[in-house]
């Protein structure tokens, strides 16, 4: 990932997590690449399926000496109550979480009314001979790692019930990040 974000997504993560606030969900958390980005003392949960990248994430956390609770969980079946947080977080996984329209409507779920989806994710580009490429390569990534890489999330967000405040692409359309608002 270090080298990923190196050369393509830029500043995204220092982006999605300076635009937190209140109580925060951070969705497929995986090794806790975001936790030294957030502001001191932000009230945060992160939640990943994979043991092996949440055991990463802890030692990450421990390290950095933070108040962090991590769990173990699907965003397609987040186990908190309705409306529990002010802000969801999902950097770089909706592309691999397998139905990552029903993520989406967990996190529009668990939102409280005015709260804020934070995302940044590489999607489908906006040249075609890059398209192309990731057509291609999904041939491969898709079966053997989940890894979509035509996935375009904001088409989905007014239907589950967000407003897109702030979005931006680049890297030739490869990169998106953005900010969506719960409709109350």
């Amino acid at each position: 990932m270090a080298r990923f974000d190196r050369h393509l997504a830029g500043d995204s993560r220092q982006w999605v997590c300076s635009r937190v606030r209140g109580e925060v969900l951070e969705v497929a958390i995986g090794t806790g690449l975001n936790l030294p980005l957030y502001p001191a003392g932000t009230p945060l949960t992160g939640i990943e399926w994979s043991p092996a990248m949440l055991r990463l994430a802890r030692q990450r956390r421990d390290a950095l000496g933070l108040d962090v609770e991590l769990r173990e969980g699907d965003a397609r079946t987040l186990q908190f109550p309705d409306g529990a947080f002010d802000t969801v977080v999902c950097t770089f996984s909706l592309c691999a979480i397998p139905d990552h329209e029903q993520a989406i409507a967990e996190m529009h779920r668990v939102l409280r009314p005015g709260g804020r989806l934070l995302l940044a994710d590489h999607v489908v580009s906006t040249a075609w001979p890059v398209r192309l490429i990731q057509r291609a390569a999904e041939v491969v990534t898709v079966p053997t790692g989940g890894e979509h890489f035509r996935r375009r999330p904001s088409q989905h967000l007014r239907a589950a019930g967000f407003e897109v405040q702030e979005a931006e692409r680049f890297k030739l359309g490869i990169i998106e990040r953005l900010v969506a608002a719960k409709r109350a």
